[in-house]
Order: C-alpha cells, then sequence, then structure tokens
C-alpha cells in the first residue's frame, strides 16, 4: 500500500515521538511492513514507556533492525534538575528537532531549552509542561517574558517532557497523573501541536492520561478558547485573569488590548462546558495592584453567569516591579469571592525555592548550562 505521508516528511531517520497511531501505520506500511504493526509501536513508546527498539520484543527481530536505521525514539535531553525542598524537581531541557523543513527543502535542526515541573504528591503527581521556548505574550509579571520567543515546539517535543518525567521518576510514581499547560509559552499560539499532543497524551491507548486531569492556560486568546470548545477530546480550559479592569490587565498584560475582558468573558461564556465541567479563573495576586476589596468585588461582577472556579495565587518573587501580597488581604479577597457564591481556592505555588513556580520560569542557568551542552555536543 502506498504512503499518503509525503517524502519530506518521512526524510530519515524517523522522529516517531509526538506521530499518531494513524502516523505509526503509515510510516510502517511505507517500510513494507504490515500496519498493525504501527499500533504496536504507538502502545510500546507511550504506554509502556519504552524507549529503544530492541526492548520492544513483541515485534520480530528484523522490524526491530530496520526501525534503529529508519526510525528514532527522540526525547528532550536533560541539562539539568533542580531539587526543591518540597520534592519539586525543575528540569532543563534541551530540545533539538529535525522535524522543521529549511528554505531548501531539506531539515532544519532547531536547537532550544525549556523548562519542566514535576510535582510529587500523596496519591498523584502533577507535570507543568512547555508549549513554546519561551513566550511572546509578555505579561509583565511573569519571569518568562524575559526570554522572548524563541520557537514553538513541536507535539513530538511536548509529548517528551511528559514521557521524560515519567520516566525520570518513575520509582516513585503514583497511580494518579496530573498535567497542566502552565509553563513557557502561550498553548492557543502553538494550537495544531499542541492538540496533536494532547491527543495522545489524553488517549487510553497512549499516555493514557485522563481529560479531567489536564489543564490547558491560556492568556485569552479568543479564537484558540472557540476552537478548544469544539474538540472532541480536550483538557480543562483555565484562563488567565489577573486583573478586574481592562485598565489594570493592560498594563500587566498586553494581550488585553487585542482581546479586552468583555470580549474574553463573552467567549468564556459562551464556551460550551460540559456537565460537571467549570471554567478555571487564575489571579495571580499582586500586592498593592490587584488585591484589593474592590478588586475582588469587580470580579465577581465579571464572571457572572459563568460557571467558574477561582484559583487566587500570591505573586511569586522574581526579579520584577510587583509585591508579593499581605496574607490578610489574600484571605479577605478569598472571603469576598466565597460569600458571593464564587468557588475560589488560594494556591501556594511548589518549587519556590529552585525557581519552579507559576511566573518563575525563566531558565536562569541557562548561561551556566551552554559550557555542559557544547561538550557533549562534541562528544
Amino acid at each position: 500500500m502506498k504512503s499518503k505521508m509525503s517524502p519530506l516528511e518521512f526524510a530519515k531517520p524517523v522522529s516517531l515521538v509526538g506521530k499518531s497511531a494513524a502516523a505509526l501505520r503509515e510510516f510502517l506500511e511505507s517500510l513494507g511492513e504490515p500496519g498493525y504493526r504501527g499500533a504496536q509501536i504507538y502502545h510500546a513508546i507511550y504506554a509502556e514507556r519504552k524507549f529503544d527498539f530492541a526492548a520492544m520484543t513483541n515485534l520480530p527481530a528484523a522490524l526491530r533492525e530496520k526501525l534503529a536505521s529508519e526510525g528514532t525514539i527522540a526525547l528532550p535531553r536533560i541539562v539539568r534538575r533542580h531539587l526543591s525542598s518540597d520534592g519539586t524537581v525543575r528540569y532543563v531541557l534541551a530540545l533539538e528537532s529535525n522535524e522543521m523543513a529549511n528554505q531548501s527543502g531539506g531539515r532544519a535542526r532547531q536547537t532550544a531549552n525549556i523548562e519542566t515541573v514535576f510535582m510529587p504528591e500523596e496519591n498523584r503527581q502533577t507535570i507543568c509542561i512547555s508549549t513554546q521556548a519561551g513566550c511572546a505574550v509578555d505579561c509583565q509579571f511573569c519571569l518568562t517574558a524575559t526570554l522572548g520567543l524563541a520557537r514553538n515546539l513541536t507535539a513530538g517535543e511536548i509529548v517528551g517532557e511528559v514521557l521524560v518525567a515519567l520516566d525520570d521518576n518513575r520509582d516513585r510514581l503514583k497511580p494518579q497523573t496530573n498535567i497542566v499547560l502552565m509553563g513557557q509559552g502561550e498553548p492557543m499560539l502553538n494550537y495544531d501541536a499542541v492538540l496533536a499532543a494532547l491527543r495522545i497524551l489524553l488517549d487510553q491507548n497512549g499516555v493514557g492520561i485522563a481529560p479531567r486531569h489536564a489543564a490547558l492556560s491560556t492568556s485569552g486568546i479568543i479564537p484558540g478558547i472557540e476552537r478548544l470548545g469544539q474538540e472532541k477530546v480536550r483538557p480543562n480550559l483555565a484562563i488567565s485573569l489577573n486583573a478586574s479592569t481592562d485598565e489594570q490587565r493592560d498594563r500587566i498584560m498586553p494581550i488585553n488590548r487585542k482581546y479586552p475582558l468583555e470580549k474574553l468573558l463573552e467567549a468564556c461564556r459562551k464556551y460550551p462546558l460540559r456537565p460537571r465541567e467549570w471554567l478555571l479563573f487564575e489571579y495571580v495576586l499582586l500586592g498593592g495592584f490587584n488585591d484589593s476589596p474592590e478588586d475582588a468585588r469587580r470580579v465577581v461582577r465579571l464572571l457572572s453567569g459563568i460557571r467558574a472556579k477561582v484559583n487566587l495565587i500570591p505573586w511569586n518573587p522574581g526579579a520584577l516591579p510587583f509585591n508579593r501580597p499581605a496574607p490578610e488581604r489574600v484571605q479577605e479577597f478569598q472571603k469576598i469571592l466565597m460569600d458571593k457564591g464564587v468557588l475560589a481556592f488560594v494556591r501556594e505555588s511548589r518549587g519556590q525555592d529552585v525557581m519552579a513556580a507559576c511566573g518563575q520560569l525563566a531558565l536562569s542557568e541557562a548561561a551556566a548550562a551552554a559550557p555542559i551542552q557544547a561538550a557533549e555536543q562534541r562528544a
């Protein structure tokens, strides 16, 4: 059977991580093999987390040898681990993708570093993953904004973050895994790759994470919100709100000038929530800026008519001109929301001591890691 895929996509070696079951089937058929072998490889990589063809002993030896020359199981490389006192691990991962076509029609290798955070808990683990290297949205309270945008991640790189974190912690995994797309980058600005990755991550024959245990956070990209609402399989949606007026939000989130609060909240009200599904609103409390009782009352009015939960996140310190709110201000803010019937939870971020908390991901040791990377590349 002739492959439906272009010769460019099958430029050798083919990176199999990030490919769907259908794509792997077509790849096997392009090698003259039965298509059902693609499903076996899909299960081996994603469900069994086997990253060496030699370990896929349910495949014929001849096919394993062929795969070793025709394909690769390329994963992000761990450059550095930062272990927090609370057990959180911040990973600096090196990416080297050969999935980008260059202008001459060949394959261009684009390197980048990203961060992924693994947070162990009593009965589960949560993995915070990046969707872009850096970020272009420029939220003023977030250190990632200082990096700018290097590039989008491929579906394989996004899936690879989860596989690396699970494999590196395989001896202490709990039964439940949560994923949050809240690391570097704005997921809605890399929509196609993000959704391709999520279809694998949330596939019970793939990585096997339950959709209700996944959350995608956006700064408010309305076209992406509208597209996500039409997806058959999707994560929970989180909106990064962080202000109670357009004036405030314009100052700390420039994206608000394109998608102001009125239009954003209208899109939220139209979002087709399923039974037992809620919209999550994240509100980073900046001391003396957006944490007043008046702000809380305005938030209640903004969320009127939306099945919403609010995560209140006291700002995590960084080299930015903001202050952490006083604990009594946080408690008062929460009480106003709760008294008005808005479910509100205070979220103390994990891994603050290793710069792994919300808004702290900025590759602070990138310069120190550069000599290590250069040595490894020479080797």
